[in-house]
């Protein structure tokens, strides 16, 4: 398979790749600031140890940035739904009153070892707050 060259560039040199697929990638990067992550006036999480991940696969996804598991500030529910990453691994959902608002990658893959245990928001289901 050809890599484009573009994810060939100095800025993907330490990027993670899928084995199968060299132009599927992402970039994890530690957030410098403050996060806080909340559900309407509900504070869900609140760090300064969040990461961004940003991910090239089938086209170029918006950053997510994810926060530590020690970060949580509400409970939440595990559901029964996964899904499959070949780069970051298997991914478990959770929700807030029944309502599905994330994710968490509880055993990630060796190669993204950074994500374990780290949950991240659907966009249109929180407010993230990034700096004081």
């Amino acid at each position: 398979m050809t890599v484009d060259p573009v994810l060939q560039s100095p800025a993907f040199v330490d990027a993670i790749r899928n084995p199968e697929d060299p132009n599927h990638l992402m970039v994890i990067k530690p957030v410098m600031r403050k996060i806080r992550v909340f559900a309407g006036e509900t504070l869900l999480a609140d760090t300064t140890n969040a990461i961004r991940v940003m991910e090239v696969g089938r086209g170029v996804y918006d950053p997510v940035i994810y926060v530590p598991e020690t970060s949580l500030q509400s409970p939440f529910s595990e559901l029964s739904k996964s899904t499959h990453c070949p780069i970051k691994g298997d991914a478990s959902y959770v929700a807030i009153g029944g309502d599905e608002i994330g994710w968490v990658y509880k055993t990630p893959l060796e190669m993204s070892l950074q994500l374990k245990n780290h949950y991240a928001f659907w966009p249109d289901k929180v407010r993230i707050v990034e700096g004081n």
